[in-house]
């Protein structure tokens, strides 16, 4: 029998804590050499997108994928599936929008738990979509951050988000003026938006900060200019497999020498201590987001051995005689 789980079980499985935690354990996990990840794949079509990630996790006996086709104006179809590494059946199926939004937060969380500064106290946050809630949520889960300043271009959304998330964390959350005041006086700043083009000139950046770019997981999407990137002492990436084929923001830098795939440091040797984060409080430091499948697994994993302890989700006939 395959445990189904649909969006509402794993909203009520997944915490942001619980998930940031997995996700740490997936980059190590896959900087030992214990877990695989397999960039994702897209098949374009004129009325839509299909994407493919793969990933293995030998040490929690799963291999498995997650599926999305996206359309626009319509609800995102994803879903991931769960199969025994060893005996090769399917676990667990599970809808996956929400799984993805709070892993995607997670990654930042885990990367503001080592590249921001420990006394970081106030948030510079671009957008205020879906996927702005979980990075919120998660910064405010590694550092106690008390102040959060919100920039769009929609000003009535981002108060409405401001209004939402007010309740949802301890910070005072509130619009900034301006792009300038979003990053100036930030301890650490999020970006979060579909952008082509650069949010904010990175001479406004000032010493200290840590950037953790997310938005940008396609070559012809750009939240950070080229100054920010020559700027930054330290740039760490999710996979820097996945950057080459989808950083929009490193592009231009790696086209004009400013940096090279080879000498940037995959989060999973920082978590590992492989490779130095942050080791003084003047460094800019730069996360670059994309997102993995290993990130995926490891936190299906969590809402999987969640859901089997609390009897949830749907058992389906699949697989059996």
């Amino acid at each position: 029998m395959v445990l189904y789980l649909n969006e509402s079980d794993v909203r009520q499985l997944l915490t942001m804590p619980a998930t940031i935690d997995a996700v740490e354990r997936a980059f190590a996990a896959r900087a030992r050499g214990k877990a695989f990840d397999i960039p994702r794949r897209r098949t374009r079509q004129p009325g839509g997108h299909l994407h493919i990630l793969q990933a293995s996790a030998p040490e929690l006996n799963l291999i498995g994928y997650k599926a999305y086709y996206n359309q626009p104006g319509r609800p995102i179809n994803t879903l991931l599936h769960m199969m025994n590494h060893a005996q090769g059946h399917t676990e667990a199926i599970m809808q996956s929008d929400w799984l993805s939004q709070i892993r995607t937060g997670a990654a930042t969380g885990v990367a503001a738990r080592y590249l921001a500064h420990p006394d970081a106290r106030v948030l510079g946050l671009f957008g205020s979509g879906r996927h702005a809630v979980t990075q919120l949520e998660a910064v405010c889960a590694v550092r106690d951050i008390q102040e959060v300043k919100v920039f769009g271009r929609d000003a009535a959304r981002v108060g409405a988000f401001c209004d939402k998330m007010a309740g949802r964390v301890a910070a005072t959350v509130r619009p900034a003026q301006s792009r300038e005041e979003t990053v100036r006086g930030s301890d650490i700043i999020v970006t979060m938006t579909k952008s082509a083009e650069p949010l904010f000139d990175g001479r406004w950046l000032e010493p200290g900060q840590f950037i953790a770019a997310t938005g940008s997981n396609a070559l012809d999407r750009r939240e950070i200019d080229t100054e920010t990137v020559r700027r930054a002492d330290v740039i760490v990436v999710d996979s820097r497999e996945v950057a080459q084929g989808e950083c929009g923001d490193l592009l231009p830098a790696y086209e004009n020498g400013l940096v090279y795939w080879e000498n940037l440091a995959d989060m999973g040797d920082v978590v590992t201590g492989r490779w130095p984060g942050r080791t003084s409080e003047a460094q800019i430091t730069l996360f670059e987001s994309h997102g993995m499948a290993v990130q995926d697994l490891y936190a299906g994993a969590v809402a999987l051995d969640l859901a089997r302890e609390r009897g949830m989700g749907l058992a389906l006939p699949i697989g059996t005689a």
